[in-house]
């Protein structure tokens, strides 16, 4: 069997595992996480790495492709001083998601690995392989759990933050089987770090549209997640006159649609209002209380901060004249990330190895590698994802894209082992 197909097998294998029958929904901490773990850790060792799962959860593969001065490979227990290239992307999806979004570039480090491993190839760093465990936030609206433990920018305030059924951060890990007490610990010492590489489907129809298999990112995009909340007054809704109504829906209404108003104007600006919650929920009765999530994105972030304070202050002018009050807060903020010149440089030599262009463009979407740019250089590799769809069942990527892919990446790495001999 060849190793894109191999690949492909096991994404498929792999997205049988959620924790919401018939649709794939895979979420920080959560028992399918465990069982992917589980299983992407039997693939990392099939593939001669050591595995391990840290205090917050991320799986960690190490690969030793050479030893030193003859002495025995170092391991994953007792590491080397030497350089080490980090591979990955995360293993936890959003609710009823698609099979690629994250594993795919999990799936491809370990397939990296299994060809060096195969032809016997001798490299002056080790490979670790990492399967963050929690990039979408999906659990506790905060993404990038994973990678900010590895990172060290991890804050411990977020240990209180408590998902839809009140459980906290802190006692989930614990849960899981990791240790919110060592989570400092279980940071990576830049030091030791060559760089990281994510490989991820574009998430969008530019790849597809140019007719070409890979692309490199040049930058993430900045993201802001806010949570908006409207407070009027519920009542009746046969008996209450229209001009005294305080009603929280017509007030988020009227947020949204500016929202999408200031988007459409601003180039290269993205927003959403993905999730929204009127209460008492019932359909005779005028909503009194609204509860909303805002995800704004840009390349600059000079542009997403404007977006952000300009829709704040609508907010409150919106509260404001329909006599409501206003609550909100920010639940997580990256800013724009700009990946590495020297290893996009790198990695556009083993693109054209092939494929005839090299295309350059940046991601909307957040990535670990936006975390992981916070202590290694950082690059990463895009993949033609079909009509550009993703956060949907629908999401598929070929099997020779992902072919193209591998190879690309195991130029790359060859390249970077001689650029460090």
């Amino acid at each position: 069997m060849n190793a894109a197909k191999k690949i492909m097998q096991r994404i498929e294998t792999l997205a049988r595992i959620t924790d919401e029958p018939g649709r794939l929904t895979r979420t920080f901490a959560s028992p399918a996480m465990r069982r992917a773990n589980g299983l992407v850790a039997k693939w990392m060792r099939a593939a001669g790495m050591e595995t391990r799962v840290d205090a917050m959860g991320n799986l960690i593969g190490h690969f030793e492709a050479k030893s030193e001065d003859g002495k025995k490979p170092s391991s994953i227990l007792h590491p080397s001083s030497s350089p080490r290239l980090l591979l990955g992307s995360h293993l936890d999806t959003v609710r009823n998601a698609g099979k690629f979004d994250g594993p795919l570039g999990v799936m491809l480090g370990i397939a990296c690995v299994g060809e060096l491993r195969r032809k016997k190839t001798q490299l002056p760093f080790a490979i670790e392989v990492v399967g963050f465990a929690d990039e979408e936030g999906v659990r506790y609206q905060s993404a990038y759990l994973g990678s900010k433990v590895l990172a060290g920018s991890f804050d411990a305030k977020e240990l209180r933050r408590k998902d839809a059924a009140g459980i906290a951060l802190a006692a989930a890990i614990k849960i899981f089987g990791g240790n919110p007490e060592k989570l400092k610990s279980a940071r990576l010492d830049p030091k030791n770090l060559l760089g990281y590489l994510e490989a991820h489907i574009e998430q969008g129809p530019v790849l597809e549209g140019k007719n070409l298999a890979v692309g490199i990112v040049t930058a993430i995009a900045g993201q802001t997640r806010a949570h908006v909340t409207f407070i009027g007054h519920a009542g009746h809704a046969g008996t209450t006159p229209m001009a005294r109504r305080q009603d929280a829906l017509c007030a988020a209404a009227e947020f949204i649609l500016a929202t999408e108003k200031l988007a459409r104007k601003t180039p290269g600006l993205v927003a959403t209002v993905g999730q929204l919650k009127a209460e008492p929920g019932a359909s005779n009765v005028i909503p009194g209380e609204v509860k909303l999530t805002l995800d704004l994105r840009h390349a600059k972030d000079s542009i997403r901060r404007s977006a952000h304070l300009a829709l704040k202050k609508n907010a409150f002018q919106i509260a404001h004249r329909r006599k409501l009050k206003i609550d909100g807060e920010v639940v997580h903020e990256t800013a724009a990330v700009a990946c590495s010149e020297k290893l996009s440089g790198l990695l556009a030599l083993s693109v054209r190895r092939h494929q005839k262009k090299v295309l350059r463009l940046p991601s909307g979407a957040g990535h670990d590698a936006a975390i992981m740019a916070g202590i290694t250089p950082a690059v990463m590799l895009f993949i033609r994802c079909k009509n550009g769809i993703s956060h949907h069942p629908n999401e598929s990527a070929k099997a020779e894209d992902v072919r193209v892919a591998l190879g690309v990446m195991s130029d790359f790495i060859l390249r970077l082992a001689k650029a460090h001999e």
